[in-house]
């Protein structure tokens, strides 16, 4: 049986692929970014609790998002409209493409699932060479 992911797959599926670091954005969020170094583009970024993205079950802000990037509206509406998955946006983030998903939640997808969806913004931000060696090698 597949494993389910938990919240530190996310740094190890990140830091897996070729010249990720860790670094922040918006200020102060931990953030994945390729390639490493100042030019460096977010991926994945640990989210700030703000009153952009309220829990509906404690009308206090998650303090657990995860943004997630996607390549197109096509793979976040993917994402977003399918109910068996944790994933969500909200009015804040209309016409960018990520989404947002829970840490606590993470466990809903599959280790494999998740990795495939952090590949996949990975690539969406690596320099294109970067991408096509990575998959070439695949």
């Amino acid at each position: 049986m597949e494993r389910m992911a938990v919240p530190g797959d996310v740094g190890a599926i990140c830091l897996g692929l070729p010249e990720v670091e860790l670094g922040t954005s918006w200020g102060d969020r931990p953030t994945y970014k390729v390639p490493r170094g100042p030019k460096g583009r977010g991926f994945v970024l640990y989210r700030a609790p703000h009153k952009t993205a309220i829990d509906p079950e404690t009308g206090e802000p998650f303090r657990d998002l995860l943004v997630i990037v996607v390549p197109d509206d096509a793979a976040k509406a993917a994402l977003v409209e399918d109910p068996s998955l944790p994933f969500f946006t909200i009015p804040h983030f209309d016409g960018y493409n990520a989404v947002l998903v829970q840490e606590s939640r993470l466990g809903e997808v599959s280790r494999e699932e998740l990795a495939e969806i952090i590949v996949e913004a990975w690539a969406t931000r690596a320099p294109k060479k970067l991408v096509a060696d990575f998959f070439a090698g695949r």
